[in-house]
């Protein structure tokens, strides 16, 4: 087991405690976190005393804003096996969640991106506040939504999550709730006594799921409006489209001007990410979880050989000019042949899962 200050698990009540615990870094997830947090979960699962468990992210401003691509980068540049490890270690966790028997409770009050996402939509309870911010932005930085995204956003109503996916659109509580990422809103300030309710509860009242429901449903308050829901229709039309270019015309060919802000946000993002990941999301629609974890690390690598991830983290992250020069530049020049490539299997060096 790793050894880390950066996760912290705690044992109270019948209840198993993770914090995320880099608020300076807004809980970005490493390598040492992910290897901490497997074997706890594994223990906690096989615990009798342990009815449910809840995560949360240290500080006032994340949940998790991501996995540490920072890290990924600078090891893809220099040789290191880390993004191998990563990824590997990243969506096994995923998948223990997602097999969790037990209720799994999600505090996402914050920024929740990316890896962060991986780490609570899997559970039973995703719990939103107001300062809910959330999203799968990785197509701007020359990756995929990945962390379970072949699964997960295929399985969200109508095209959203494919518009989610392309997009990296970044969703409030109401909008989370609305889509089914998040399953209960509870305003911020109630998030103390909640994770108290947890810890005092009496697990001997009911089965754990019931009893966790009881906890959310008595802070829970209806979110505001979804402003998703008032653009549902034009994003399950535009984004029924056959192509991700198809799918541009359907949006210059919508009236409004949100509909040209969602084209142009599209056109910013790696053209290689937005073919793989529109592939991505259809062939997910009919895969069971683990095949879409095997697909996705097999994606994962093949972005990690290639130079838009490396691009793209340079823009948004380390020169912070904002200007990758994506490769290939056009989606015409994106091939079939090239997204192809992107989903080859790679014999023994195929995802496990022990």
């Amino acid at each position: 087991m790793s050894d880390t200050d950066e996760i912290e698990f705690e044992e109270r009540g019948g209840v198993g405690f993770i914090t995320l615990n880099r608020p300076k870094a807004l809980n970005a997830l490493t390598l040492d976190m992910i290897q901490a947090m497997m074997p706890k979960l594994q223990d906690w699962r096989e615990d009798p005393v342990i009815k449910a468990v809840v995560i949360a992210g240290a500080g006032d401003r994340a949940f998790c804003a991501g996995g540490d691509v920072r890290a990924v980068y600078e090891a893809g540049r220099n040789g290191g096996s880390l993004t191998k490890e990563f990824f590997r270690d990243e969506y096994r966790l995923n998948r223990m969640i997602h097999v969790f028997p037990k209720p799994y409770v999600a505090l996402i009050d914050g920024i929740t991106m990316g890896g962060g996402v991986g780490l609570s939509v899997h559970g039973s309870h995703r719990v939103a506040t107001e300062k809910t911010m959330l999203a799968m932005p990785e197509t701007g930085i020359g990756l995929f939504p990945d962390v379970g995204g072949s699964f997960f956003l295929p399985r969200l109503p109508g095209k959203l999550g494919l518009f989610l996916a392309l997009t990296g659109w970044r969703l409030g509580a109401a909008d989370a709730v609305y889509s089914g990422l998040a399953t209960d809103f509870v305003p911020s300030d109630k998030i103390p006594q909640l994770v108290d309710a947890f810890a005092g509860a009496d697990w001997n009242t009911a089965a754990a799921d019931a009893v966790v429901d009881q906890i959310i449903d008595a802070a829970t308050e209806p979110p505001e409006p979804s402003a998703l829901a008032q653009q549902r229709d034009a994003i399950d039309r535009c984004f029924s489209a056959p192509s991700v270019e198809a799918i541009l015309e359907a949006l210059d060919a919508e009236p409004g001007d949100w509909a040209a802000k969602i084209a142009k946000i599209i056109r910013k993002q790696s053209p290689t990410s937005l073919k793989v990941t529109f592939e991505q999301v259809h062939r997910g629609a009919t895969m069971d979880f683990d095949s879409a974890m095997v697909e996705e690390f097999r994606l994962s690598q093949a972005f990690m050989a290639g130079k838009d991830f490396y691009e793209g983290i340079r823009a948004v992250l380390v020169d912070k000019d904002q200007k990758p020069n994506w490769q290939p530049g056009d989606l015409q020049s994106v091939t079939p042949g090239i997204v192809e490539a992107h989903f080859r299997p790679l014999g023994d060096g195929d995802l496990t899962f022990s």
